[in-house]
């Protein structure tokens, strides 16, 4: 037997607060690693390439991706952030973080996989609850086409 009352029903509303909140709090964390990297990238990547020294990956990929991570993480928490092409971003961020994982797992760096998956879960909430992105741009452009554009 649950502690629910009977009629208990979610709320659309507060769930659409709720992820407007869980969306903007994983896009402002995305865009501050963007913000916070883009200015230093030599660096970022020269820490990137020393921290993963002992890893299987050839340090000409190691380069490659330090370089594009901060871009990507800059450009996906805008767009989450704003809430447009959620899906698409959502998407990319979770590749990232899938790269990302490869990294921190290759050099045993368990704490960083434990946070890795922390995100993973929560990019996974937000794809999967994408229907509940009422508070968008997203939402905003769909919002302002004709019906029969809608229906395509």
């Amino acid at each position: 037997m649950t502690d629910y009352p009977r009629n208990f029903k979610l709320n659309r509303t507060d769930i659409a607060i709720s992820y407007l909140l869980l969306r903007l709090l994983i896009g402002v964390n995305f865009l501050n690693h963007g913000l916070t990297r883009i200015g230093n990238i030599p660096s970022f990547v020269e820490s990137m390439v020393k921290a993963m020294e002992n890893s299987y990956f050839p340090e000409p990929l190691v380069r490659i991706n330090a370089f594009l991570v901060p871009v990507v993480e800059l450009i996906v928490g805008l767009l989450i952030i704003l809430g447009w092409q959620t899906r698409i971003a959502l998407t990319i961020t979770s590749g990232l973080m899938v790269i990302l994982m490869l990294g921190v797992t290759s050099v045993q760096n368990w704490q960083a996989a434990g946070d890795q998956l922390v995100y993973g879960v929560i990019l996974f909430i937000l794809l999967a609850c994408r229907s509940f992105n009422t508070v968008s741009v997203d939402y905003w452009l769909k919002r302002k086409t004709t019906p029969s554009e809608r229906s395509r």
